[in-house]
């Protein structure tokens, strides 16, 4: 369908010495603002075009020239070392071998070496201070009396010589300008620094109508090493890592009367990872720091608002503090929050949040390579290609949820060469403001249901895992939250500590879904009798509990689920090989698995009792079953990947288990497409999800309409 062409909400890269070219995809593409991006500039003639401006500013970083002078105030971060085993003798660590040089300094301090420590990881048990020796000359720590053939660690602070982001651009995409250097706000003295910079900023930009906060202080942990086999040592978007300072960890302490040591961030090696649960120092040190870059944040965006402007913070790299769903977010006043996005649940990230204005940044960006290292506006690349598949995905949340702009970063003169891309950008803007339009008259229509996705995490991080679709998709759960962002239901996220006194009166399904252990499966939080307990009375009084993977699962408790006896499978880890087995049978629901549906299983699964019904199987083993428990029912999945029909086939499990018809108004008959009603206009969209064109049938208020679509096409239908 051809979108009548509209202009306005949309956010244009403009480029100095691309100033033909800016301006006419903004009249092409509908922008009614016009942004700066890292690395390019805009010059007068674009700036005196009559478009807003948004200006990106990283505010912790190119500050060189006072960051040299200022060398303890450049942030930092625990590392350790690999174990090394020692042998008969004394053993030497190297503490920098295997990072990246560029990246890291070694800060031996005295006011830092009080965090250093050295672990004997075989005895699981620090070392005392007199046991070991620094050798700054040397570079090494030695320890005169390792207990032999025992394997040791060095934890230590670092400083962080080379943003990250900057670093990542140097090498993606060939910068050569100097590395910048990542300043740490947490000292007065560069509280003071940064206001006054930013306020003398502030003043020489009047054309400015957004300053576009790249975040505020503190980036995802992104951690280098010096093998480029092995360069990306370890990433987490949701990680604090790099908040620590010896300052840091001493107000920590002053002010909730304990200390942290090397080991809360280190973590056996594993490092504190969103996606295994919080230990409860990690929390406090979330809430420390969430303090802080609130209290200092609101500083920054209060003076951005005394010059006029407004102040709108990214949703992506130096987010960590930020927390947009945090208890801090409000007292920013930020005017707006920017998201990139590949999928569907990262607009839903972007869109339930607690501001103004909402935006999306589209990918792909204007860049040479691709986040994931493929060519996209470079030889090789195609660029139409991905953004297609992008759309697909954020277009299935934009149904479901308003968005109020969206846009595109990065460097314009790369679209010379590709016309067709600027075609398509041109069509989804359009059909963008199209469905805008259709929010801002009314809400959508949502089935009457409501699903809460139970984990560690809660509400604090809805939607999202840690990062991008692309670099979580082997756990379960991203694929649910995926399928969930597009479907026509109501959608919560809550933790354990939010249904241990008992589930909330609104939600009708809750979903716990993911690897034994996992933030996402809960791990040592069903060891909490009140939580199994509550969640029994609440399936039993008429509640759906649907499993995936390995939910509820922890070791020692008997059954390795802990709600088995509620959802009817069970896992056995070794203990039950003796025991006899209940058949797998297939006693399968009509019209609940669609066509094309995609199953999965895994090995060692087994049924409860004789009263669990398996509606599917792979291989002998149970791939979806349900078992009926007072009023209620539970409901096993033993895995979900996202796929559109996988989606509608997780519809129909949820109004099943719930007893709704599957057939209800507004569900196409085919899968691969999917409907949303906007009753204020009585407006029906429809798109197409597959590659191929689709013909679908679709019962309204107003009747049945039978829908053809081209492949991937959206069709906007008033019903009048």
């Amino acid at each position: 369908m051809k979108f009548e062409h509209t202009s306005g909400s949309f956010t244009l890269p403009g480029e100095s010495g691309q100033e033909k070219l800016t301006l006419e995809l903004a009249e092409k593409w509908g922008a009614d603002v016009i942004r700066d991006s890292d690395g390019t500039k805009l010059s007068d003639e674009i700036l005196d075009a009559g478009y807003d401006i948004y200006s990106t500013l990283c505010i912790i970083r190119d500050h060189n020239e006072w960051a040299k002078q200022h060398p303890d105030c450049l942030q930092q971060s625990f590392l350790s070392t690999d174990p090394v085993i020692a042998a008969e003798g004394p053993l030497t660590v190297r503490p920098m071998a295997g990072f990246f040089a560029e990246q890291f300094r070694i800060n031996d301090r005295p006011e830092a070496m009080r965090y250093w420590q050295v672990w004997d990881r075989t005895a699981d048990k620090p070392l005392p201070a007199g046991a070991w020796q620094w050798d700054a000359s040397a570079g090494t720590v030695t320890v005169a009396a390792p207990v032999p053939f025992h394997a040791y660690t060095v934890s230590f602070l670092a400083w962080r010589l080379w943003e990250e982001i900057n670093m990542y651009n140097h090498v993606t995409n060939h910068w050569t300008s100097e590395h910048l250097l990542p300043v740490d706000p947490r000292t007065a003295e560069a509280q003071d620094y940064l206001y006054n910079w930013l306020q003398a900023w502030c003043e020489s930009h009047p054309q400015t109508n957004v300053v576009r906060f790249t975040s505020m202080f503190y980036n995802f942990v992104w951690i280098w090493g010096s093998d480029d086999r092995n360069r990306n040592l370890f990433t987490d978007w949701g990680s604090y890592d790099f908040t620590v300072s010896e300052k840091a960890l001493d107000d920590f302490a002053a002010a909730y009367g304990y200390a942290l040591t090397a080991e809360d961030f280190i973590n056996k090696g594993s490092l504190q990872v969103t996606h295994m649960p919080p230990t409860a120092h990690k929390r406090d040190y979330m809430e420390f720091t969430q303090q802080f870059v609130a209290g200092f944040g609101k500083k920054l965006v209060d003076l951005v608002h005394r010059y006029g402007k407004r102040a709108y913070v990214f949703y992506d790299d130096s987010w960590v503090g930020v927390e947009p769903y945090g208890p801090h977010f409000r007292e920013f006043g930020f005017d707006g929050i920017i998201k990139c996005v590949f999928s569907g649940y990262e607009a839903r990230m972007c869109a339930g949040v607690d501001a103004p204005v909402h935006e999306l940044r589209l990918h792909p960006y204007l860049f040479p390579v691709g986040l994931g290292g493929a060519p996209t506006f470079a030889p090789g690349g195609n660029p139409t290609r991905d953004a297609a598949a992008y759309w697909s995905h954020v277009r299935r949340a934009l149904l479901r949820a308003k968005i109020d702009r969206i846009g595109l970063g990065g460097y314009l003169h790369l679209l010379n060469d590709f016309p067709d891309f600027v075609d398509y950008i041109a069509a989804i803007s359009d059909e963008f403001r199209a469905i805008k339009a259709l929010h801002t008259r009314g809400p959508v229509a949502t089935l009457p249901l409501t699903v809460a996705v139970l984990h560690s995490w809660g509400g604090l991080r809805p939607w999202t895992l840690s990062g991008h679709f692309h670099e979580t998709y082997m756990h379960t759960l991203i694929h649910i939250n995926e399928a969930l962002s597009g479907l026509p239901v109501h959608v919560k996220f809550i933790s354990f500590d939010d249904v241990k006194n008992g589930v909330p009166a609104d939600v009708d399904v809750i979903i716990n879904a993911g690897r034994a252990g996992t933030a996402w499966s809960g791990g040592d939080a069903w060891r909490d009798e009140r939580l199994v307990a509550s969640l029994n009375r609440w399936v039993y009084n008429g509640g759906v509990l649907l499993g995936i993977e390995e939910p509820s699962a922890v070791g020692g408790c008997g059954d390795t689920f802990r709600m088995a006896r509620v959802l009817g499978v069970d896992e056995d880890m070794g203990a039950r090989v003796c025991h006899g087995r209940w058949a797998v049978e297939e006693q399968p629901v009509d019209g609940l698995i669609p066509d094309g549906a995609t199953l999965e299983t895994h090995e060692h699964l087994y049924l409860t009792d004789g009263d669990t019904r398996v509606l599917a199987a792979v291989d002998g083993s149970p791939a979806i079953a349900a078992h009926t428990f007072g009023k209620g029912r539970g409901v096993y999945m033993a895995g979900f990947a996202y796929s559109p029909v996988n989606a509608r086939m997780l519809l129909n499990l949820l109004l099943w288990a719930k007893g709704l018809p599957l057939d209800s108004d507004l569900l196409p008959d085919d899968p691969h497409t999917e409907a949303a009603w906007f009753p204020a206009d009585r407006t029906l969209v429809v798109i197409n999800n597959s590659e191929e064109p689709r013909t679908t049938r679709i019962k309204t208020p107003d009747g049945e309409v039978t829908v053809s679509l081209d492949a991937l096409e959206t069709k906007i239908m008033p019903l009048r």
